[in-house]
């Protein structure tokens, strides 16, 4: 009786996974071309590609390398040489293929310092070539990059490539190092109120903001935020350990009733919150992932945006001990993808793109609205109510705003 060791298993089954995932790959290619495949035929593929093309490329610091090599289907007799080419006219394909809206990378930040590798003969893997970024300087802030790098001839061996796999797109994922406004001084909180000829009217909409939570503060409600018209008649709120829920999860007072996340919101974590409404449902997503939903069909009127808890003693009793960053309004509920390639920011000229306070300054007490749509927020010129009944009062807020830049604000996306 052979035994077989780990080792070994291990090495089958993982062959077996690519024999598997390579002749799905052949019949998809065969099927879309309409053409006889000979599946006895030996092939040659951009290594990887067989389970995914698009692949996470962490660039922190410039230069930042990627290798890509190539793969065939088994040992090669003889030598194969495989020539690779950048070739940005590929992202467009790519983006409408997969519903996507990638960037190309500006053409001076990438370098390869070659462009041919070498199956050598008895070997299924090639020599590799690097793909540098060599400066991130022409990077826009919002914008996701790709770089397609696909095979564009090989020599030698009698072989072709697989045209399903001949391209490996290298997403470009930058790791954002950002100012943050600070939260933690409840004298901070208070309303932004705009000019009653800056209200817009949302039947459907997407509202974003950053957090970040440093503790729960000794209380079982941590609010957060509101934004809707100007009396409130209508809320989007989002506060903590509300109606008995657990101190960390997060609830959404929409127009359309409350939303409870499952996501158990974590101490010391940055998250992304964004909720959206098509017209029929709300949705709540935590860092682009579907969280919970709610049918509804009342929109909302935007002229007013509330910074923690503002109204007469409550800021203290429900202090939201933590940070906020990159809070956005959309005219438009955004898709799952378009959500998930904002996590770290967005193009400021985004379609549907109202309202967009990056809260990136670090100095002084106006929160820019990136658009230039007008909605700048001055902290010397908020309004809150101080004491039940009295309505709203100019409150000068700008000696509470704390600005806070360290190794927690970083974003890798």
């Amino acid at each position: 009786m052979i035994k077989m060791n780990l080792k070994m298993k291990t090495k089958i089954y993982i062959r077996s996974i690519l024999v598997t995932a390579i002749s799905t790959l052949l019949l998809t290619a065969c099927n879309s071309e309409g053409d006889k495949f000979d599946f006895d035929k030996k092939v040659i593929l951009v290594t990887g590609t067989d389970t995914d093309p698009l692949v996470k490329f962490v660039v922190e610091d410039t230069p930042s390398s990627y290798t890509v090599t190539a793969s065939a289907t088994d040992k090669v007799a003889e030598d194969v040489t495989v020539n690779f080419a950048q070739d940005n006219s590929l992202v467009e394909t790519y983006n409408a293929e997969h519903n996507t809206s990638y960037y190309a990378v500006p053409e001076a930040a990438v370098k390869l310092d070659n462009t041919e590798a070498t199956i050598k003969a008895g070997h299924a893997s090639s020599t590799g070539i690097n793909v540098s970024v060599v400066s991130t300087e022409e990077f826009k802030d919002g914008r996701t990059y790709i770089i397609p790098v696909t095979i564009k001839s090989i020599k030698g061996g009698n072989m072709d490539v697989l045209p399903a796999s001949k391209t490996i797109y290298l997403r470009i994922s930058r790791v954002i190092n950002f100012n943050s406004l600070s939260m933690s001084n409840s004298n901070l909180y208070s309303s932004y109120i705009a000019p009653d000829n800056k209200i817009v009217d949302l039947p459907n909409y997407t509202y974003e903001i950053k957090c970040y939570v440093n503790s729960w503060a000794g209380s079982p409600i941590s609010r957060l935020c509101n934004f809707g018209p100007k009396d409130e008649s209508v809320t989007n709120l989002l506060r903590f350990g509300e109606n008995g829920q657990a101190v960390n999860s997060l609830q959404w007072v929409s127009p359309g009733g409350g939303l409870i996340s499952s996501t158990r919101f974590n101490l010391a974590q940055w998250y992304t919150v964004s909720l959206t409404f098509d017209g029929s449902t709300y949705v709540m997503y935590v860092n682009g992932v579907k969280d919970a939903q709610l049918a509804g069909n009342k929109g909302t009127k935007f002229q007013r945006l509330e910074l923690g808890m503002s109204w007469t003693g409550y800021g203290s009793s429900q202090r939201f001990d933590g940070r906020v960053a990159e809070v956005r309004l959309w005219n438009r509920a955004l898709t799952t993808s378009e959500l998930k390639l904002g996590l770290c920011g967005v193009d400021p000229k985004s379609e549907g793109l109202i309202s967009y306070w990056k809260m990136n300054e670090g100095t002084g007490y106006i929160f820019k609205d990136a658009t230039g749509n007008g909605y700048d927020m001055d902290w010397s010129n908020t309004w809150r109510e101080v004491s039940e009944g009295q309505g709203l009062v100019n409150q000068n807020k700008s000696g509470s705003v704390s600005w806070l830049m360290d190794d927690k604000n970083k974003c890798n996306q």
